[in-house]
């Protein structure tokens, strides 16, 4: 059994990642959905996704640097 800290923190801090995205979608659209209705839920969850992009493209840009410099190290 080996311990690797680092893919254990990479674990956590994914999990915790996307459990924050699933409580906020879900609860909050979900309240939004219960109180206003479907139009506005679906305009709420326009703008989550809209909130996220920004950090999706920096996570991938970053992964890409991340997945360039791996190559060129080990090559």
């Amino acid at each position: 059994m080996s311990r690797d800290l680092r893919r254990y923190a990479a674990q956590t801090q994914r999990g915790a990642l996307i459990g924050f995205v699933l409580l906020l979608v879900l609860v909050g659209d979900g309240l939004i959905y219960l109180l206003y209705g479907r139009g506005p839920a679906l305009m709420g969850l326009v703008c989550v996704l809209a909130g996220l992009l920004p950090l999706l493209l920096i996570a991938v840009g970053l992964y890409a640097m991340e997945w360039v410099v791996k190559k060129n190290r080990d090559g």
